[in-house]
């Protein structure tokens, strides 16, 4: 008799213990994805944040870091099609574990020409001298080299391209786009997969989840990439005594292949865990009868999708699906509105440390730095915040547009203020202003020449900046007219320097290495305009959640996976691969200095005239963001009579389904005005997105 009653209990323990099974291995994968949101955001901002110390290195040009901060695109892009279509037939957390080890081999191929190209050795004219332990007589020293240029003019460009350092970014270039590659399947198939097993009242929470650490992934990703960029690129492998220059000048370049090392072995402990998850999972919460019914059903469907994919039929239904969504006015408005002003953004970030270094001589590290330790935060709280306020005032469509714009727009008006806050151009003889300085110059490679150093046939090729007492500097010390030197390494000072002599207020005529300060005027501008930008940052991500919502409102529920990924593939093509490039090439002509390589050809820039710069970096991004608000003008005049006029901010949900059912009346324009049952609802369904 105890035999029967010792079974029936048995059997609930049995199934609880599945459930408990199904509910572990769906939390393990909310942390394997949650880990992996970090890996690549930590992995792509550290990218951003080194693309000054790899330009240097390579010695290129601004348009062909562009180029190569845009072939993360270019590999997102070329199999984004793929993923979209394919993808949830396949094994899903494969797909992402394998994703993740093409993103750890990307880090370590971008990482390779650093052990390939020998040890970096940047322009210089000290450098020429014969023995670092004896005095350098500096118009001595350059008249050799001067001499040595004709001869080392005679040495074939083949033989000096063996080297092949002028073509090592190439790596760099492949490996980024291994990383956009790599990256693709890991947001729509995570997803995805929760939503399909997860309880559906908690998919909102557990994609909450995953991108709140998500977002730490970029702060920690632009603090490595300022230690980094405060290491020296060989260190290690150098005696760092002998070293002449200083982490606020051109030619320094940190350690920016460590970082990416660090990043690759983060993304491959991110892609382990991904292997030992099922293809899929009973659904979270459900009974052991209802289990067994969406397992058969799944499994039905899942046989029904390898038996064949009809390639015409999937044409059929795409195509229509595509004139659809397209002959929606307000999604291609918003479409045209994200293009426009990812480029502005894509643009900013991409180069926003350079104009910090340029405009108020911060060194590249600090700049990173300060980005990552108080722009990013800012942002996230700000993402948080117009999410709290879209739920908490229950505002509709029209509302949440308020919100977008007016974030959008106050957040532009605070940038018109950075004009003012800026410094100006940093006093070097023969570039900014004159010898004397008395006036300011048009720069030619003649004006580098005075009376004042004309006796040490100097050569213009070098940047090797010099700094005097007066706070003029000057681009070498042979171009100061210095005739001594005493010290080594970064403590050498040049004596009896004829140039400074001309406009110096004391009788010190000599020079130290390293450009001069700008000065406390510039370091205050620098702290007004870290404020002001911080406090732009959090109004504009105020917008992001409403901007999100008003695309998914406005379109017909069916189509919305559909556009959100024709909204991401247009916006990666026309937004994140042209920006940085033409960004770049903009840039570029705002340079003062250029380096030379080698071969003798033209490398990256030393310095920029940081007006210039100013005038055509803001100037491009007020004018992308000018564009944008004159279609979000025409934006909101079609939500305003999509929605109708008299749509108030706190419509009420039976109104909402009156709606419903008059768009549901009007057939074949249902995809035109559709308008979503609940409010509170979706906001609880895409509050993650």
């Amino acid at each position: 008799m105890m035999e029967p009653a010792n079974v029936t209990p048995s059997l609930p323990t049995v199934a609880s213990k599945r459930r408990r099974r199904c509910c572990s291995k769906l939390k393990m994968f909310l942390m394997a994805l949650s880990f992996a949101y970090f890996a690549k955001a930590f992995q792509g901002s550290y990218m951003k944040s080194s693309i000054t110390q790899i330009e240097r290195r390579f010695n290129i040009p601004s348009s062909l870091i562009g180029l190569i901060d845009g072939s993360f695109e270019m590999g997102n892009l070329l199999v984004i099609a793929f993923v979209s279509y394919f993808g949830a037939k396949l094994h899903r957390p494969k797909l992402i574990g394998a994703g993740c080890l093409l993103m750890a081999l990307g880090s370590f191929v971008t990482a390779i020409p650093h052990f390939i190209m020998g040890k970096y050795e940047h322009e210089t004219s000290i450098a020429h001298s014969v023995n670092l332990t004896t005095d350098i007589l500096p118009c001595q020293s350059n008249q050799a080299i001067t001499s040595d240029e004709a001869a080392n003019s005679e040495i074939s460009v083949a033989e000096c391209q063996k080297e092949a350092s002028s073509s090592m970014w190439i790596y760099v270039f492949l490996g980024n786009m291994l990383r956009g590659i790599g990256e693709t399947p890991v947001m729509p198939l995570g997803v995805s997969y929760v939503d399909d097993f997860a309880r559906e009242e908690n998919t909102a929470f557990y994609l909450a989840c995953i991108q709140t650490v998500g977002i730490l992934g970029p702060v920690f990703g632009y603090m490595l990439g300022s230690l980094c960029a405060k290491l020296y690129v060989d260190i290690g492998f150098v005696n760092l005594s002998t070293v002449t220059i200083n982490l606020k000048d051109s030619r320094w370049v940190g350690a920016w292949w460590l970082g990416f090392l660090v990043a690759g072995i983060v993304m491959l402990l991110a892609s382990i865990p991904f292997w030992f998850l099922p293809r899929s999972l009973p659904k979270q919460g459900g009974g052991k009868k209802n289990n067994s019914t969406q397992e058969e059903k799944r499994g039905s469907k899942t046989k029904k999708q390898e038996h064949a994919v009809d390639f015409s039929q999937m044409t059929k239904d795409f195509l229509p699906s595509l004139k659809s969504l397209f002959c929606n006015p307000v999604f291609f408005c918003i479409l045209c509105v994200s293009v426009i002003q990812v480029n502005a953004f894509i643009g900013l970030i991409t180069f926003k440390p350079k104009f910090i270094e340029q405009t108020y001589g911060q060194s590249p590290s600090k700049a990173v730095f300060l980005i990552g330790i108080l722009h990013l935060p800012a942002v996230a709280l700000g993402i948080f915040t117009g999410g709290f306020v879209l739920k908490k005032l229950k505002l509709t469509v029209i509302g949440a547009a308020r919100v977008t714009i007016g974030a959008s727009f106050i957040s532009f008006l605070l940038s018109l203020s950075y004009y003012g806050l800026s410094c100006e151009n940093a006093k070097v003889a023969g570039l900014t202003v004159s010898y004397e300085g008395l006036s300011n110059v048009s720069y030619q490679e003649n004006t580098l020449l005075s009376q004042c150093n004309s006796e040490c046939a100097c050569s213009v090729k070098y940047w090797d900046p010099v700094c005097a007492d007066n706070g003029m500097t000057f681009v070498s010390p042979c171009l100061a007219g210095c005739k001594t030197s005493t010290g080594t390494g970064k403590q050498m000072v040049f004596h009896n320097c004829s140039c400074v002599a001309m406009g110096a207020e004391s009788k010190n005529t000599s020079v130290v290495l390293g450009q001069c300060a700008r000065g406390e005027d510039c370091g205050t501008m620098f702290t007004y305009y870290l404020v002001v930008s911080v406090i732009g940052a959090y109004i504009s991500a105020c917008g992001a959640t409403p901007g999100t919502i008003i695309l998914l409102r406005s379109i017909n529920p069916e189509l919305k996976s559909l556009a959100l990924g024709i909204l991401t593939f247009v916006i990666r093509t026309l937004g994140g691969i042209p920006s940085p490039i033409y960004f770049g090439a903009l840039i570029d002509m705002t340079c003062l200095k250029w380096g030379s390589d080698k071969c003798g050809g033209r490398g990256a820039c030393r310095m920029y005239d940081s007006n210039a710069f100013k005038a055509i970096f803001l100037g491009l991004i007020y004018g992308l963001y000018c564009l944008s608000y004159l279609l979000w003008f025409v934006l909101y005049t079609l939500l305003k009579r999509r929605f109708q006029e008299n749509q108030t901010d706190n419509m009420s949900e039976d109104e909402g389904k009156a709606n419903l059912k008059e768009t549901e009346d009007t057939g074949s324009h249902k995809d035109c005005h559709e308008i979503m049952p609940k409010e509170e609802d979706l906001l609880e369904r895409e509050s993650g997105i």
